[in-house]
């Protein structure tokens, strides 16, 4: 049974493009990362495996449930932190997340306390007089103190401290350990090219590219590092260009024999040549065909 799977899912607001034509499968027990800008259509997508908007074509299936036919089936399974998390304001922290456990049934208040200490979170306090990061940390107890069986992240680690960030991914690790399946909606690709298994790019409300992340960053694309280089040489297929001191590097993805023909008719004291990270993976995709 696959964790997700959409086939032709497809949202739009009037005129307006949400999502369109998705095909996207996420297996049991992976960390699966779900890469694209703000606006590209993560958050949308989300909000329709839960169920929360309606979709206008195709179909999808969460935990082999019908996103619209077994809604509240789904929202029982899964742990959901949405971007932007709001509670009430005048609710102690422990009693948000008592209330949400039992919103679900269940008794969670010993794993929301050990939750709760990992991630230094107080549960006395009001919610309104919490940081951002700390309302971030009382979305994260309430999505993981019943131990779902999937987990559903949109930007989780926006106004979280390093520290936080770094506890927050070894208990997604741990859980994962254990069998949960994580989807993870990023833009930070760092966090998608260290934790995660596979990932799909959203590029304007499509799916790009899914791939396992291993793969993604074995497009043929090479990182070019030049130093002491006098000048750049002349060559399609050169992109992102970066600048520092006495030293350039650019994305290169043509022939090997064309880059040392042009690199031939320039002055440089060293090259170093390297596999792209997550980074140079994304502006790839998103730069292709001279778009």
């Amino acid at each position: 049974m696959k964790a997700i799977e959409t086939k032709g899912l497809t949202k739009f607001y009037g005129k307006a493009r949400g999502i369109e034509q998705v095909d996207l499968t996420v297996e049991e027990g992976e960390i699966f990362g779900f890469i694209g800008p703000n606006g590209a259509g993560k958050s949308t997508t989300i909000r329709m495996l839960l169920g929360l908007i309606k979709k206008t074509g195709g179909s999808a299936c969460v935990l082999g449930m019908d996103i619209e036919q077994d809604r509240e089936k789904i929202l029982r399974e899964v742990g959901y932190l949405p971007s932007e998390a709001t509670f009430y304001s005048g609710m102690r922290v422990g009693e948000v997340l008592d209330l949400s456990a039992r919103l679900r049934g269940k008794d969670c208040r010993e794993e929301a306390k050990r939750l709760a200490e990992r991630l230094e979170l107080d549960l006395k306090r009001k919610v309104g007089e919490l940081s951002l990061g700390n309302r971030k940390k009382v979305g994260i107890v309430a999505a993981m103190q019943h131990r779902p069986r999937l987990y559903i992240l949109d930007e989780p680690t926006s106004g979280l401290d390093p520290l936080i960030q770094r506890e927050f991914f070894e208990l997604l690790k741990e859980r994962n350990a254990e069998g949960a399946t994580v989807f993870l909606s990023s833009h930070v690709l760092s966090e998608i090219g260290r934790h995660c298994h596979r990932a799909g790019i959203l590029r304007e409300g499509r799916l790009i590219k899914e791939e396992s992340v291993d793969k993604l960053t074995g497009t043929g694309v090479k990182r070019v590092t030049l130093h002491g280089a006098a000048a750049l040489p002349d060559i399609d297929g050169m992109r992102d260009v970066k600048r520092g001191d006495n030293v350039v590097s650019f994305l290169y993805s043509g022939r090997s024999d064309e880059l040392i023909r042009a690199l031939a008719t320039i002055s440089f004291a060293d090259i170093t040549l390297t596999d792209p990270d997550i980074e140079d993976v994304f502006l790839h995709y998103y730069t292709k065909e001279g778009e």
